[in-house]
């Protein structure tokens, strides 16, 4: 289950979106709207927001998508449910909504329009509302037992066209590469093998770098844009954590080498001290052994009398 979060200010385009017939869309829930057509529901939600001046962006809209194998499980009913639960977590509350399944794509989805001005004239908070999307999500998907996919692992990739070919394979080569990389320029060598080209984008007239993009034949794509934890700073933070742990682990190899070569002359200072006779060693020594053990034995016996 992944969720995809939109705000916006145009009730209007929205609504004409989850309702298109040609998207074969179906009403699953509403609340707090007339549903008469198309152009009441708008005006229900404009109505409201404008209790609130306040809020810019009075348009929320959330698309549910669940994996194509969670399909035969994923009735009306079931999604209507998972939507609540998640509406509620994410404190999505006494405001006006509408819930609507489309049935033009291979997996299950909803989408979710809702009015951030809520009943009572307050703003539905959107702090944070990606970071808790996504572990609400995670939570949902071990509650309802849904298949949990990490990603773009199961996308069928002779089945996409342009430019979402040339997309996959950018963000393919980058989940290869990142993770073995150390800096910028090694990643820059390792993509530009993979016949992709890097661009940096600096701010305005300095030369400190705010973005990137990557170029693979005629398309080009922002780093966030080929997937979000390929955006510049979590690239430039993964590339850091990489070049620290490389560094750490050459320091911890360093040191036990160092600990192993100075075990080994300790013990070559010591001359043999601690070394173990063999078994057959000299009869002398073993004639002393004899003798002490015989005077042992006999004053443990004078000790008795």
């Amino acid at each position: 289950m992944m969720a995809k979060i939109v705000k916006g200010n145009s009730f209007k385009g929205v609504v004409n979106y989850i309702m298109d017939k040609e998207k074969e869309a179906q009403i699953l829930d509403a609340d707090g709207l007339r549903m008469k057509d198309v152009s009441s529901v708008v005006v229900s939600f404009v109505t409201q927001a404008g209790i609130n001046g306040r809020v810019s962006k009075p348009v929320g809209h959330i698309s549910l998508d669940f994996s194509a194998q969670d399909k035969r499980k994923l009735t009306n009913e079931v999604m209507v449910k998972i939507a609540h639960d998640y509406m509620k977590r994410m404190g999505i509350n006494d405001t006006q909504y509408i819930i609507a399944r489309h049935f033009d794509k291979e997996h299950p989805h909803i989408h979710l329009v809702f009015n951030r001005v809520d009943n009572n004239g307050k703003t539905i908070s959107d702090s944070n509302d990606r970071y808790r999307s996504e572990k609400i999500c995670k939570e949902l998907t071990r509650k309802y037992g849904l298949y949990y996919s990490t990603g773009k692992e199961n996308v069928k990739q002779h089945r996409l066209r342009e430019p979402d070919k040339t997309r996959y394979e950018i963000y393919e080569a980058l989940k290869t590469s990142v993770p073995r990389c150390k800096d910028w320029k090694q990643l820059i060598r390792e993509l530009d093998r993979a016949g992709i080209k890097t661009e940096f984008k600096t701010k305005g007239n300095t030369s400190t770098v705010e973005g990137v993009r990557f170029r693979k034949g005629e398309y080009t794509f922002n780093g966030s844009k080929v997937d979000r934890m390929f955006s510049y700073s979590k690239i430039d933070y993964q590339l850091k954590q990489n070049a620290r742990q490389s560094i750490q682990q050459n320091q911890a190899q360093s040191q036990s080498a160092t600990v192993n070569t100075g075990i080994e002359s300790i013990a070559s200072g010591l001359g043999g001290l601690f070394d173990i006779r063999p078994a057959n060693g000299n009869n002398d020594d073993q004639e002393y052994l004899y003798r002490q053990s015989k005077k042992k034995k006999k004053r443990k016996y004078g000790r008795q009398m």
